[in-house]
């Protein structure tokens, strides 16, 4: 019932940033967490931050201190600011919203589509 659409992919050089945006649409009652996720070639999902309605986050080692995350919670958004970008960050990144529709009873996990981030050195 709840939609999420990312954007804000594509090919950057190392050392340099991207910003990635995640938009949640649909009748929304509330939206507990949001997140990023993502998955290089051959490898497992991982998770990259996530952010409270509240706005408490949380961050994987790997991109500590070099990507931020923020939300509008009256938007419905998600960002991924990423900076110093290395060649490892390379993967597909996904968009997580924990949310809760005006029709359903309880909280479920809305993915989106994925947006592509290439870095290359």
């Amino acid at each position: 019932q709840v939609q999420v659409v990312e954007s804000g992919g594509g090919l950057v050089q190392a050392g340099g940033s991207l910003r990635l945006s995640c938009a949640a649409s649909g009748r929304i009652f509330s939206i507990n967490a949001m997140g990023w996720y993502r998955q290089a070639p051959g490898k497992q999902r991982e998770l990259v931050a996530t952010i409270t309605s509240g706005g408490n986050t949380n961050y994987a080692d790997a991109v500590k201190g070099r990507f931020t995350i923020s939300r509008d919670n009256a938007k419905n958004t998600v960002s991924l600011q990423m900076n110093s970008l290395k060649p490892e960050d390379t993967a597909v990144y996904y968009c997580n919203a924990e949310a809760r529709s005006y029709y359903s009873p309880t909280y479920r996990d809305a993915w989106g589509q994925g947006t592509r981030v290439t870095v290359s050195s």
